[in-house]
C-alpha cells in the first residue's frame, strides 16, 4: 500500500535478489533506472530504455552489475519520493548511524516536461546526507562487464567493454580512488555522487543539490496540471507520474515497462522485454492522461501511433520508441535471470505477430485525434480507410489475440471486437470527411459484427461469452474490455453475465483475477502464471457502469492497498503471497488506477 511515510523496515533479499516491491522507479523521459531499498541500483539502461543495460544485477546478482550506496552494518531501510516528483529517497540505517541517499535522472534547470522535447541531462545524481551518528558509506559501481577507469576532469573515465556508444564520467565532492571507496562521515557530511554519459557536463561544478532541487521543481510544474477528484487520490497522482516515467518525452512513445524478463512466475519462462511500445498500451494511456489534466502527452501519444502507422504502411502490434521494428529475440546465456529464472531476453518475438486488435488501436487512436482538434493528411486518411476495409475482413481469421499466445492462430472474440472499432471510428472519422458512401458501409458492418459477437460467441449452458468468436474455448478477462471499448453496452444483459463470470471463474481470491485458465485456454507455454492486475481493474470499470457502486468502490480500494510503498504496481501478483510478478513497474496496471479511479469518480457525479 502506498505508504507517504514509511516506517523502517527490514532488508531482504531472498536469493541475492530485492522483492520487487521493494525498488523504486526513476527516469528522465529518455531512460530510467531501479533504486532498491538496500541503496543499490540494479537496473539502468542508458542512453535510451531499450538500450544495453549498463547494470543489471536486477536479472544475476552476481554478474549484472550494479551502483550501490550503503553503510556498513545496514539495518533497516525505507523509501520515499519527494511529494509529486520522480525524486527519490532512501533512508538506510545502520548499527552506528543513518544515511539518506536521494536519488534522480535529473532534467536541465527549468525544463518544461509538458514540451515535445529533451529534458535529460544524461546524468544520475547519488546524494548521501548523514543524519545521525557516524557511518563508513561504502559506494561501488560495476557496470556489466566490468570497466577500465582512469583519472580525468576531476572525476573518473570508465570504458565499459562493448559500450563504445557510452562516455561514462563519475565525479564526485570527496576524492574517488576508484569504483570501489568507502567514506568515513558523521552527522551532517555529504557524499555525492554524478555518473554521466553525455559530454556537456564534466567541466561543469558539482552542484548536486542545485540538480536535485531543479528536476524536483521541473515535476512539480509538470504536475500542477493534475486534475482529478476522486478515489485514492494520492496513489492516482503517482500513478500519473509513473507513466510519465514510462514515457519517451521527445517521441511521445510508452514502453509497456522499463524492464525485461522479470519472470511470472518466479522460476517460469515467461519472461519478456518490454521495453518497447505496444499500439494497445498507447490507446489505453490516452484515456487515462486526458482524463487527468495531461492532454498534451494524450495528444503525444496520438501523434506517434499515426506517424508509427503512415511510416510502416501497415500497423505492427509494437515498435521501438522511434516507431521502427522491434529487434528479434534472442536468449542471454550470460545471465541467471531475476531468482534464477531463466531465460533472459532481449527484444520480442511476439512484434511479428497478427492481432486483428490494432486496427482498432489505430483507428481509435486517429478518431481521439481528431474529436481533440487535429487533421489527418489526405495521404493518412487514405491508409485509414485501407486499415478499416482490412478490418472488415480480417476478424474471421485467426490471430494470436491480446495476450500474444504462442501457439496456433484462433479468432478470438476481443480481436473481433477491436475489428468492430476499427468500422466503428472509421464511420465516425468518415462523417467528418464527408465519405459519405463509406461511411453507410462501415457503419452497417460495424453493426453486424456486434450483433454477431453478441450471438455467435455466447455460451447459453455457461451464461457466458467465450474467447473465441464461435462460442468455444475457455473464459478471457479480455471481454471485460469490449464495453470500455464501446464494443458492447456495459449493462447489456449477455455482458453483465459475462462479468459475473469471470467474476466467479477466473477468481485468484482477493478480488484478483487470472487472464484466462491454462488449463483451458492453451498458450503454448508451459507453466502457469499470477494474476493480471489490469483486468482486475477492468472488472471495477464494469461494476461501475452497471450501477454497482458499492461493488465497485470496494474492490477498487482492495487493489489499490495491494500497491508498493512507493504506489507502484508490477504486471502480475501472486495470489498466495501478494509479492509482485513480471516486467515492473508496468504501465498497463497504473493506466488502470487512473482509468478506474476516473470512471469511478463519473459515476458517482451522475456522468459517463
Amino acid at each position: 500500500m502506498l505508504d507517504l511515510d514509511p516506517p523502517l523496515r527490514p532488508v531482504r533479499r531472498p536469493g541475492g535478489y530485492l522483492p520487487l516491491e521493494d525498488l523504486g522507479l526513476i527516469g528522465d523521459g529518455a531512460a530510467a533506472a531501479l533504486v532498491g531499498l538496500d541503496g543499490s541500483i540494479p537496473w539502468m539502461c542508458v542512453p535510451r530504455f531499450d538500450s544495453d543495460p549498463l547494470f543489471c544485477g536486477l536479472l544475476d546478482h552476481a554478474r549484472g552489475g550494479h551502483f550501490t550506496v550503503q553503510p556498513e552494518g545496514l539495518v533497516q531501510a525505507r523509501q520515499r519520493y519527494e511529494p509529486d516528483t520522480a525524486v527519490l529517497t532512501t533512508d538506510l540505517a545502520s548499527t552506528t548511524g543513518a544515511v539518506r541517499v536521494t536519488d534522480a535522472l535529473v532534467v536541465r534547470s527549468g525544463a518544461e516536461l509538458a514540451d515535445d522535447a529533451p529534458a535529460q541531462r544524461a546524468e544520475l545524481v547519488r546524494s548521501a546526507e548523514v543524519l545521525d551518528g557516524d557511518v563508513r558509506l561504502r559506494a561501488t559501481l560495476q557496470p556489466r562487464g566490468g570497466a577500465q577507469v582512469r583519472p580525468l576532469f576531476s572525476g573518473l573515465e570508465l570504458h565499459v567493454p562493448g559500450r563504445s556508444d557510452l562516455r561514462l564520467h563519475l565525479r564526485s565532492n570527496r576524492p574517488l580512488n576508484g569504483l570501489d571507496s568507502t567514506h568515513e562521515l558523521h552527522r551532517g557530511d555529504r557524499l555525492d555522487l554524478v555518473l554521466s554519459w553525455g559530454r556537456i557536463h564534466r567541466h561543469h561544478r558539482l552542484d548536486a543539490e542545485r540538480m536535485l532541487r531543479d528536476t524536483a521543481d521541473a515535476w512539480r510544474r509538470w504536475m500542477a496540471h493534475f486534475d482529478y477528484d476522486g478515489p485514492e487520490e494520492p496513489l492516482v497522482r503517482r500513478a500519473a507520474i509513473t507513466l510519465k516515467l514510462c514515457d519517451d518525452w521527445v517521441n511521445g512513445a510508452l514502453v509497456a515497462a522499463p524492464t525485461s524478463s522479470l519472470p511470472a512466475p518466479i522460476g517460469g519462462i515467461r519472461n519478456w522485454d518490454y521495453r518497447y511500445t505496444w499500439i494497445r498500451d498507447a490507446a489505453f494511456t490516452v484515456f487515462a492522461m486526458r482524463r487527468v489534466g495531461f492532454g498534451g502527452e494524450a495528444d503525444a501519444f496520438l501523434g506517434w501511433v499515426l506517424d508509427a502507422f503512415e511510416q510502416s504502411r501497415m500497423p505492427r502490434i509494437m515498435y521501438t520508441l522511434e516507431g521502427g521494428p522491434v529487434p528479434d529475440e534472442v536468449e542471454d546465456a550470460e545471465l541467471e535471470g531475476y531468482r534464477r529464472s531463466a531465460p533472459v531476453r532481449w527484444g520480442n518475438g511476439a512484434a511479428d505477430q497478427r492481432q486483428h486488435d490494432v486496427y482498432g488501436e489505430v483507428l481509435d487512436c486517429a478518431d481521439q485525434w481528431l474529436r481533440a482538434g487535429g487533421t489527418l493528411e489526405p495521404a493518412l486518411r487514405a491508409g485509414l480507410t485501407r486499415l478499416a476495409d482490412t478490418a472488415a475482413k480480417a476478424w474471421r481469421q485467426p490471430d494470436q489475440g491480446i495476450w500474444e499466445v504462442r501457439s496456433e492462430g484462433r479468432v478470438f472474440t476481443y480481436s473481433a471486437g477491436m475489428c468492430q472499432v476499427a468500422l466503428d471510428r472509421a464511420a465516425a472519422i468518415g462523417d467528418r470527411n464527408g465519405l459519405s458512401a463509406q461511411v453507410a458501409s462501415w457503419r452497417a458492418a460495424a453493426d453486424k459484427l456486434r450483433q454477431l459477437i453478441l450471438d455467435q460467441a455466447w455460451d447459453e449452458r455457461a451464461r457466458t461469452l467465450r474467447e473465441h468468436l464461435d462460442g468455444t474455448g475457455g473464459l478471457d478477462a479480455s471481454l471485460l474490455a469490449l464495453p470500455l471499448r464501446q464494443v458492447v453496452p456495459v449493462d447489456h444483459p449477455r455482458m453483465t453475465a459475462t462479468a459475473n463470470a469471470i467474476a466467479e471463474r477466473l477468481s485468484a481470491g482477493g478480488g484478483l483475477l487470472y487472464r484466462y485458465l491454462h488449463d483451458q485456454s492453451a498458450d503454448g507455454l508451459p507453466g502457469d502464471e499470477g494474476a493480471f492486475v489490469l483486468c482486475s481493474f477492468w472488472l471495477v470499470d464494469n461494476l461501475a457502469g452497471q450501477g454497482r457502486i458499492e461493488e465497485a468502490e470496494q474492490l477498487y480500494a482492495s487493489l489499490c492497498a495491494r500497491a508498493s510503498a512507493l504506489g507502484l504496481f508490477s504486471e502480475q501478483i501472486d495470489p498466495t503471497t501478494g509479492a509482485f510478478m513480471g516486467n515492473f513497474p508496468q504501465a498497463f496496471s497504473h493506466i488502470g488506477v487512473i482509468a478506474s479511479g476516473v470512471i469511478l469518480s463519473r459515476v458517482k457525479a451522475g456522468l459517463r
